[in-house]
């Protein structure tokens, strides 16, 4: 384990926390686009889930925490409205990253989004597909 906010960026940074390149997957299946246009520079601590036009961001973000009590981060300035925020910084794993996207995906389809497809399976088929094999022992 990592200790120390230097240490614990680079964690972040290699993707050993946050979601990497699943979660645009997860987004990208539902339909929706991520704030960040440029891949090469998302931030390994935040993503920010654009809303369809009419879709008020802050009122979905309202039902997730009524509906599953899950917070999701609001977005400011002009953005206000436009998107929420998911963040994966400090302690989570493949498991809690996973349980935030269902949480989301439930969410957005009991605000009456349009979901094109399950994000949350989206993202379990890449974790799939990317995973390291685990080495199983041959029992006695």
């Amino acid at each position: 384990m990592c200790s120390g906010a230097t240490s614990g960026w680079r964690r972040h940074a290699a993707g050993q926390c946050a979601p990497g390149v699943w979660r645009s997957s997860a987004v990208r299946a539902w339909g929706l686009e991520i704030q960040c246009a440029d891949p090469a520079v998302y931030s390994p601590v935040l993503t920010g889930v654009m809303m369809p036009e009419g879709i008020d961001a802050d009122v979905v973000r309202r039902n997730i925490y009524d509906r599953f009590n899950m917070s999701l981060g609001a977005a400011l300035g002009k953005m206000k409205g436009r998107m929420f925020r998911i963040g994966h910084l400090g302690d989570c794993n493949d498991l809690t990253l996973m349980a935030t996207l269902a949480g989301c995906e439930m969410g957005l389809k009991v605000s009456g989004v349009p979901v094109a497809a399950s994000g949350t399976s989206a993202a379990m088929d890449y974790l799939a597909a990317h995973a390291t094999p685990l080495q199983l022992k041959v029992a006695a």
